[in-house]
């Protein structure tokens, strides 16, 4: 593995009940960066990130660089939210946590107040919140999110991006992301892996985000627009 790389996938293939999910996908993700996944809905993405967690079976090779602490953002935890469960017993779940419950949320820009709440009765905003808050929580040098904004309205998107954004420059994070906002790649990303069960392309944001490429990847024509931000 190269001095500044965090992680090595090479020639990785995943089969789930004999069909084959992903195959022949090999990149590097560099200490520092911001990693985006692109591709169509049943591309495999999700399957890739609970690969290289050691969630499923896999061949070929996933390299972590020693010592590596990992977060993990999911998609969604649906049932979480129909527990009757409090955000502070949320947070008591987890392990080796030495920060207070309160300095967790203003890290991810959420009053002390929250703490009180019951995780049902957060918006989806907060909660997302709380689900960074908590892979944040072990203090981890990765982190890994599935569409970070799945199920939030706009203003919402930005907001959580912006997050993101401000957590990996203060942490200096590594990022591996999936997302379906090119805008969003366009800005944030030093490097896009565009996936199809295979390693369709990769590269910087402005060589991966063009009419081509994205036709390739996704079949049909893709447009997106730039946010504009003062």
């Amino acid at each position: 593995m190269t001095e500044n790389a965090v992680l090595r996938v090479a020639g990785l293939t995943v089969r789930l009940d004999g069909e084959v999910i992903l195959e022949d996908i090999s990149f590097t993700v560099q200490e520092g960066g911001i990693v985006t996944i692109l591709g169509p809905n049943g591309a495999g993405k999700t399957v890739l990130l609970r690969t290289l967690l050691g969630a499923l079976p896999y061949e070929g090779s996933i390299v972590w660089k020693a010592g590596t602490r990992i977060g993990y953002v999911p998609q969604r935890l649906p049932y979480i939210r129909e527990i009757p469960l409090g955000v502070r017993d949320f947070f008591g779940l987890k392990a080796g946590v030495t920060a207070s419950v309160g300095e967790m949320l203003r890290d991810v820009g959420l009053p002390e107040e929250v703490a009180k709440k019951r995780v049902g009765d957060l918006s989806s905003g907060q909660f997302q919140r709380i689900l960074i808050a908590w892979a944040l929580a072990g203090n981890p040098q990765m982190l890994l999110f599935d569409e970070p904004t799945s199920g939030i309205d706009v203003s919402g998107e930005e907001t959580v991006y912006e997050l993101i954004r401000r957590v990996t420059r203060e942490r200096n994070l590594t990022v591996l992301m999936i997302t379906h906002d090119l805008a969003v790649v366009s800005e944030l990303s030093t490097r896009v892996l565009c996936v199809n069960r295979t390693l369709v392309c990769q590269g910087p944001p402005l060589e991966v985000l063009n009419p081509d490429r994205l036709r390739e990847l996704y079949g049909t024509e893709v447009k997106y627009y730039r946010h504009e931000h003062e």
